[in-house]
């Protein structure tokens, strides 16, 4: 076996098949919103543009982050870029989505905050 895996690219175009548009209940490759598909060295590029500029932002993160949620499930995947265009939000949507993936700390160093108002004595 070689240290590259191959991706399938049919495989991704599978997967992204999965993605639905919350908000029309159809699939985004059926209507046709993915303008860009590139894979090359287990690297996934996908650009799409959302059905209108001004979709709720809910929706377009949410359809970005199955696209890379679903893409990064065919083996031999090391990264997916999700990036939409000409959405009002764009921006943030695309900056959301593609942002490093961190470890969370277990435990925190800090003791926990109480929300509550410190209680004068009466």
């Amino acid at each position: 076996m070689s240290a590259v895996e191959e991706v399938d690219l049919k495989e991704v175009q599978r997967q992204l098949a999965k993605v639905v548009d919350p908000e029309i209940g159809m699939p985004i490759v059926e209507m046709n919103l993915i303008d860009k598909l590139e894979v090359a060295d287990g690297n996934v590029v996908i650009e799409y543009h959302a059905t209108t500029p001004y979709c709720p932002p809910i929706f377009a993160l949410k359809i970005s982050q199955d696209m890379k949620n679903y893409a990064q499930q065919v083996k031999g995947v090391k990264d997916v870029k999700v990036t939409v265009k000409g959405h009002y939000l764009a921006d943030a949507v695309n900056k959301q989505v593609n942002k490093p993936q961190t470890q969370q700390p277990a435990q925190s160093s800090q003791p926990p905050q109480s929300s509550q108002p410190p209680q004068t004595p009466k």
